[in-house]
């Protein structure tokens, strides 16, 4: 059986893809103006697209089938087509040639995923999380959900409630485009709710969700988006929930907030632009792990699972994180909104 992933289809690979660079280019500076300036003037999140288009990669790519993802690219007002179609010649092109995968595309993978695979590990991540506490739980509540598919992926025989939260007008975006795509709109329970509010488990409840029974709590790419009081007080308020109930989320260190790296430069001019700034991190001093476990004990929480995005040594910090935590018997009920987390 030929290796398309050896040395010589990723030779061949890359050779294609530096010959196409001008044309993938040319597709980006086509592409992210017009993101931005609808984001700007509709108040529609424009970092959700991240994790729809890398997603939707995947799927052609065949590394994690996600058709409503590939669906609802093809319909997105704020995607310009021509852009988009000559940003991913070179990957597609070189992969129809080869057979090649590029690794971004492929976790998992053995070790550490680096920092520019952070939006694919972290989707694998989350994937395998869930799968691992289905058996327990019967509610699925995604926190900041965007343009996530899971609910479509969740079959009968899991018995599972899905709950999406996400602000009103980026929620409503959803369901316009879930229409236009020709998908389904009753697969989750949609709540529109705003996390610095403050008030987004009340009307949780008041959908449906029973705070008695297990749920899982996904959180994927939101808590940077959030100030510290949004970050804490959802943190907080899960920890009340049933015992057995999870919480996943990702997040970047307090260091690669302040990054004056071009990259991330770049990154908190355009978020800032389209009213989504970088701006909350966690003290990610090595070793991580400790830090994230000190960090979800102040609410009560116990660290489950913890991985770095990128590489940590004795002196460096990872940039970003990914953790799940659990909800214990002793902390249903307890008050724990009066403590001053630290991290």
């Amino acid at each position: 059986m030929r290796d398309v992933n050896g040395i010589a289809p990723a030779a061949l690979f890359r050779v294609i893809q530096a010959a196409l660079l001008p044309v993938g280019t040319a597709g980006y500076l086509w592409g992210v103006p017009k993101l931005l300036l609808y984001s700007h003037r509709t108040g529609i999140s424009a970092t959700l697209l991240a994790s729809l288009y890398t997603r939707y990669m995947q799927h052609r790519l065949g590394t994690r089938p996600d058709e409503p993802a590939a669906r609802l690219m093809m319909v997105m007002p704020n995607v310009s087509r021509q852009g988009f179609g000559l940003e991913t010649i070179p990957t597609m092109l070189g992969h129809r040639l080869t057979g090649y995968v590029p690794r971004i595309y492929r976790y998992p993978y053995e070790g550490e995923a680096p920092m520019r695979h952070q939006q694919t590990a972290r989707t694998t991540l989350y994937d395998a999380a869930l799968r691992r506490h289905l058996p327990g739980i019967r509610q699925l509540v995604i926190l900041g959900a965007g343009f996530d598919t899971r609910a479509s992926r969740l079959s009968p025989e899991d018995q599972v409630r899905c709950f999406e939260i996400d602000r009103p007008r980026t929620q409503s975006f959803k369901l316009k485009m879930l229409k236009d795509a020709g998908l389904a709109t009753d697969l989750a329970t949609y709540v529109p709710a705003d996390f610095r509010a403050g008030d987004w488990f009340e009307k949780l409840v008041a959908s449906g969700f029973d705070p008695d029974r297990p749920a899982f709590f996904l959180w994927e790419a939101v808590t940077m988006y959030l100030d510290r009081a949004a970050v804490e007080g959802t943190l907080q308020r899960i920890a009340r929930t049933a015992p057995g109930s999870v919480v996943a989320f990702d997040y970047f260190s307090a260091e690669t907030i302040t990054s004056r790296s071009p990259y991330m430069r770049y990154a908190r001019a355009t978020t800032k632009f389209v009213g989504e700034p970088l701006t909350f991190g966690i003290d990610n001093s090595p070793p991580a792990r400790e830090r994230a476990a000190e960090f979800v004990a102040a609410f009560g929480l116990a660290l489950e699972e913890h991985r770095n995005f990128g590489r940590e040594t004795r002196l460096r910090q990872a940039p970003a994180g990914f953790v799940t935590a659990t909800v214990g018997a002793a902390v249903q009920g307890r008050g724990v909104g009066g403590q001053s987390p630290s991290g």
